[in-house]
């Protein structure tokens, strides 16, 4: 089981990273993007951003954190015993939080395009 969730994890990792190297040949032209917009009670999604970072950091910090999330994740199925009847869950949830990265990643992007689209027009 441990050899299937450091698959696993390498696929979501090389995910993150496929979608990085795309994002980055898409928005070559751009020397900053934004990395935070606003949020608050009146605008849950807000045009405002507040903090922005060169292309090559904005890019990197979403995939950096999973890939470190899923080598913990992956050192911990290789190296410690789940509890009884606990055995099953580990590949579920390995699918779970590698989507959820990937989800919140491709938001992140869609975020930047619709960002950056605004700006120009």
């Amino acid at each position: 089981m441990a050899v299937i969730v450091v698959i696993v994890c390498a696929i979501f990792g090389i995910l993150m990273v496929g979608l990085s190297v795309r994002a980055n040949a898409r928005f070559q032209h751009e020397e900053t993007l934004p990395l935070q917009w606003l949020i608050s009670r009146s605008q849950p999604l807000s045009k405002t951003v507040i903090r922005s970072g060169p292309r090559v950091f904005v890019l990197s910090l979403v995939p950096g954190l999973a890939i470190c999330t899923l080598v913990l994740i992956a050192i911990g199925a290789s190296t410690l015993t789940p509890r009884p009847g606990q055995e099953g869950m580990l590949l579920p949830f390995v699918l779970f939080i590698g989507g959820v990265f990937v989800a919140v990643y491709v938001l992140h992007l869609w975020l930047i395009e619709q960002t950056l689209r605004q700006n120009r027009g």
